[in-house]
Order: structure tokens, then sequence, then C-alpha cells
């Protein structure tokens, strides 16, 4: 066994019974570790049909098969689930120091059913998994819990934490899991399963060593790609402040070229991290405003302005790295004086949080931006979910069907960020209106009524990231049609363009020189473009790896070699991608057991631009959404008119024993 641990621990909770369990190696061939084998033992041990918040449901937290080998940027673990907010398949991708810990005890996923008859939380220490009362801490946030349990149970090594906050505790289906003092796997409302177990935390304190196949390829690789992030930097003279600039270039652009992520994507993400889209998201149209309807000409310079990214990192007390990371796009922020002492230092809120709590909202204010991140931080609740979620009751609202007296009186109107975070507050507390809006998007309109369901920014139940399709069309496909939709982590053309597939990917369509209002259009090319990246994505969640490193090119961050020289498999490139294929589509699969229609994530209208906005970098963009989503299906083997995988691709990725 090279890379992986070869087992995983199964915990009961009714019967507060743990178990190890031996995987067999060909399951790691097949599904790689990760989500690969999180699907796999899913789609195995849980019933069809189980109820989301329910006993029969099984949560599992896995690591990469990367993790701990000594490869760079791959320290990603993952949470997975069916999702109580799709009703469907259901995951969580995080950073922090988690990962590694999960393998030190010995396995490569934890897995957990059943639900405790108080709140409990999990602990694995010196090869002994065991259920410790959590009724003491049931009702803290989720930092609160964190130090708590490190001081219960450190010693000569401190422990790595994942615990949930308040909001998952009062079951909100958009809340998630958190580690490392802030770090949220945040997507499909994996918090409010773990709420529904009354499972508090898992406490993970090993020593296993982490086997490699060949570790002096793995740290010559790894010392290879270090030196070409260490060599990347801005010059000098660039500030935050050019980036509006930038992004009014971006959005001009008629031509589209293959990217070198290194030379662009890396300096920018070593200064600034994510947050240096804020301002160039709005200029260049892919930051959505104003609940998808706006654009540039409403929320302008003099809003805009307050997130430059130079003004985030004003705030950093020191870098931030997740394990095995050697870019730092994190930070550790000073807040004390902007939240009165309440908390003295936040993680930097990153784009998606400073978008869908900024233009999403038509607010401006930055330091109700960092206050925020950290409430909905601790309270372990998805401020993408939680973003869209107020700016819909905001247009309702604004519409009447929301009265003043309904919203606690509340003033809801744009901007308003002393009613922003009021409500944020209600949500996490389920107060009021906070009850209503607790859930997401779809519960709220369901409960608003068939009035509110045009301003309702959803893709099957789940709220998209802030990266706009009408901007970068494919965004719109992977919304619409992975089955954890609404994920912009999934692929797009940026993405495709920075991540040079084709130089490794014998049938990826390379990027040549082509025009930009090709990815307007249906075609076999972006087809697979987008099947490219959803395969590729499997991959890289059953490895352990960051999104952020993929952007920096394959030719440069060696995954596939990592994983080879990690395991002794010998694989290709294209083999590597037919193993993310098979991850896909059985993840298709699991949807389509529990009864989904893959046609019914399909992003809003508004959202893919039907009708087209009227002004601003955007004026005239739509996605041709259903044809497009067609050919995904047909390029993936799936049927082409209904998505569902058909037998012949069941049967040639070696599935038909899994399915039915």
């Amino acid at each position: 066994m090279k890379g992986y641990m070869g087992q995983v621990l199964t915990v009961d909770l009714e019967q507060k019974t743990c178990s190890t369990v031996k995987v067999p190696d060909s399951i790691y061939e097949k599904f790689l570790a990760g989500e690969g084998l999180g699907v796999y033992w899913l789609y195995r041990h849980m019933p069809g049909g189980a109820d989301p918040l329910g006993p029969d449901n099984i949560l599992g937290f896995v690591s990469g098969l990367l993790t701990g080998t000594g490869s760079l940027v791959t320290g990603r673990w993952m949470v997975v689930c069916k999702s109580p907010l799709t009703g469907g398949w259901g995951d969580a991708n995080c950073g922090g120091n988690l990962s590694p810990a999960i393998k030190q005890c010995g396995y490569d996923g934890i897995f957990i059913k059943g639900i405790a008859e108080h709140p409990v939380y999990l602990v694995i220490d010196e090869g002994e998994a065991r259920l410790e009362d959590a009724t003491s801490i049931w009702g803290k946030d989720a930092v609160e819990t964190e130090i708590l349990l490190e001081e219960k149970h450190g010693g000569s090594k401190k422990p790595s934490i994942a615990a949930i906050g308040t909001a998952a505790e009062k079951l909100s289906l958009i809340s998630g899991i958190c580690n490392d003092r802030g770090r949220i796997a945040a997507r499909s409302g994996c918090g409010a399963v773990m709420g529904s177990k009354k499972l508090k935390a898992i406490v993970l304190k090993g020593n296993q060593k982490i086997d490699c196949n060949d570790r002096e390829t793995v740290r010559r690789l790894s010392k290879q790609y270090a030196a070409m992030v260490k060599k990347t930097s801005l010059p000098g003279f660039f500030k935050g402040s050019h980036l509006p600039l930038l992004g009014k270039v971006v959005g001009k652009l008629k031509v589209m070229t293959a990217l070198n992520g290194m030379k662009l994507i890396m300096p920018t993400m070593k200064k600034w991290g994510t947050t240096m889209s804020n301002s160039l998201g709005v200029t260049s149209g892919d930051l959505p405003i104003k609940n998808w309807a706006g654009s540039v000409l409403d929320y302008d310079s003099s809003y805009y302005q307050h997130l430059n990214p130079d003004l985030i990192i004003e705030r950093e007390k020191k870098k931030y790295y997740c394990y095995s990371c050697v870019i730092g796009c994190g930070g550790i922020c000073s807040i004390g004086d902007i939240t009165n002492g309440e908390f003295e230092e936040s993680h930097k809120p990153e784009y998606e949080t400073c978008a869908a709590l900024g233009g999403l909202l038509m607010n401006k204010d930055r330091e109700a931006i960092f206050y925020m991140n950290e409430l909905f931080n601790r309270a372990g609740m998805d401020t993408i979910s939680a973003g869209n979620t107020i700016a819909f009751a905001i247009e309702c609202y604004e519409k009447g069907l929301l009265t003043v007296q309904e919203t606690d009186g509340l003033e809801l109107t744009w901007g308003n960020a002393e009613a922003i975070i009021d409500l944020a507050k209600k949500m996490i507390a389920r107060e009021g209106i906070g009850d209503l809006l607790a859930d997401g998007v779809r519960k709220a309109a369901e409960k608003i009524g068939p009035k509110s369901l045009p301003y309702a920014m959803h893709a099957g139940g789940q709220e998209p990231g802030m990266h706009d399709p009408r901007f970068d069309p494919l965004l719109g496909v992977h919304f619409s049609v992975d089955p954890t939709p609404g994920r912009h982590t999934i692929g797009c053309g940026q993405y495709y363009l920075l991540m040079h597939l084709w130089e490794k990917v014998s049938w990826a369509p390379s990027a040549g020189i082509y025009l930009k209002a090709d990815e307007y259009k249906a075609s076999d090319i972006e087809a697979l473009k987008a099947v490219a990246g959803a395969c590729f994505k499997q991959v890289l969640d059953g490895a352990g790896g960051c999104l952020f490193a993929a952007i920096s090119g394959v030719q440069n961050w060696p995954i596939f070699e990592w994983l080879n020289a990690t395991t002794g498999w010998e694989k290709s490139a294209d083999q590597y991608m037919e193993t993310g294929r098979r991850i896909q589509t059985l993840r298709q699969l699991f949807n389509v057991r529990e009864g989904i229609e893959p046609a019914g994530f399909k992003i809003p209208d508004r959202i893919a631009g039907h009708p087209p906005l009227a002004e601003g970098p955007l004026k005239g963009k739509s996605v041709p959404i259903d044809e497009m989503m067609h050919q995904y299906w047909k390029h993936f083997g799936w049927d082409e008119k209904s998505g569902k995988p058909t037998v012949e691709t069941i049967n040639r990725l070696g599935l038909n024993e899994l399915a039915d």
C-alpha cells in the first residue's frame, strides 16, 4: 500500500461502536481516495432514499491519496454525505490541517452513521477510537469548541479537530464543518447532517507513517514546483487599485488563448489571495451584482474601491498556509478594533465571501464584511449560500413580498450593512425572519410563495458560487450538470485555459487561439472542455489536491507524476482521467438512485442571461444552457436527453457491480 492507508473507520452512533474495515487495493485503483473513496463507500453502504437528516445517512471525512506523501499543495480534505440541501450527492472541500491527521490515525476515511442519544464527539488517539460526551460544548461556536478540545486532548502533539458551530446544531441546511479556527467545508449542508447526528466534533491525534513508493521522485518534483512558485512575484509598481482597469480589459477581450497560470495567477495569489478578484471581477463582469440582476453601473467605483485587496490585506497579521502549501493565499487578520473586542482575529475573508456579502448585496462596508465573515465561520454557515439568501430576501422586500413586520423591523434595502448584519445574526440563531432564511434560497422561496421564484437564485437547491456564467459560459454548464450543482470549483473556461490539460491528456481539446464568442456556442469542443474539467476535478479531489495549484498548470504542478511515484502504478494521464470519469459517473448515479432528475439542476434564466442584461460588461450576453447541458451529457457517455448514465458507460467504467 503506497500513499493510502488501506482501511477506513466506521462509526455507529446508535450502537456506540467503532470498527476498522480493510479496503482492497483494487478500490483505490478504481476510485483513488478522497471523494472517489467517499462516493464508492456511500453508494455501496447507504440505502437509497435515506433521509438526509436521518440515521441512515452516512457522513464521511476523507483524505486525499497524495496527502502526507511529500507532494505539495495536496492537503485538502472532504466531507461527503447525502445533501439535505439538494436531496442528492453532497460534498464539501476544505483546507487546513485535518487531511493528514485522518491518515496519521491509520485511515483514508471515517464514515459515521446513526444518531447519538445526546451530543458526542469522536476521538481517535493512540490507535483507539471512542465517543465522548459533548453536552458541555454543545452550543459553543466552532472556534470555541476547537480551543476547548485542544486543551483537553493536548499534550506532546496538538490534535487536529473538525467541529460544527451553532448553525449546524440548529440544522441550518446551509451550514458546514470547520477546522483550523475557521476554515470551513461549507457546501451541500454537510454541517446540518453532522448536527442531526448530534456529533459535535472529531478529534484526531495519530502518528502513523504514510508510505510512498518512490519518495525521492516525489521530493524532486516537489522541489521543482516550490522553486517555480518562489520565483513568481508581481512588479513592484502593480497595486490593487490597478485591478479594476485590468478587469475592464479582460471583460472586453474578443480573442482567447492558453494562459500561463504560474506567471499570471501565482503572484497575485501569493500577495492578495482570492481577494485579487474583488474589484477585477466587478469590472470584467465576473462578479454577480444585486442578486445577479445588476452590473458595474450599479456597483461602481464608489462601491468597489472599498474592497480593494490592498485594503483587505492591511489587516493581515501573518500569511496562512494550509498543510503542504507553498502558495499561502490565506491570512490571519486583526479585527479587534472593528468588533469592539468581540473577536480579536479572523481568517481573511475570501473573494467568495467579499462578493456574496458585498456586490451581491450592494454593500460596500468592508468592516461589516470582516465581521460577518467571522460570525459565519464561527457559526459554521456557508457565506456563499448566506449571501445569496440575503440578496433574495432584499429583493423580495424591495418587491413587496416581505413586509417590515415580517422582517422583524429590519429595513432590508440594498447596501444597508447594519440591517444585513442583524439579518445574518438572526439566520445563525434561527430567530424570526432568520428562521425562514436559515435553510437557503429554495426553502425560503417555497415559504414566501410562487411570486418570489423569479428572484430565487439557486441550482437544484444550492446557491451558486460568485462567478457569472454570462462572463464564462462553462461555469453555467458546471453549475447545472454537476451532481453537486452551483459549484464554481468544478470547472470553467478560464480554469481550462490555465490548467493546460491538453499537454497531458490526449483527448482534451488544445486551447489554440479562438474567438470569445465561440464560448457561447453549444459545440463539441466546449462540451469536451467541460467534460475534461469535470474528470480532472474528480482526480484532484481523489488526490487531495488544491484547485489553486491546479490552475498553475499541470505542466508545472505534476499531479499525475506524483500519483505514479507515490503508488507505483505507472498509469497515463488518460487513465487517471478515466478514473475521474468513473467517479463523476458514480456521483451522478447516486443522484439518479435518489430520484433526482438531472435537468432539474439547471440554473435560473436570470443567471443564464434570458433575457440578457441591457447594460454593463455582460450587456447582451446569454448562454444556451439547455443545449450545452445536452452536449455535456452526450460527451460524458450519459443519455443526451435525460442526463442519466447509459448502461454502456456503466459497464465500460466497471460500475455494473455497484449500480442497478
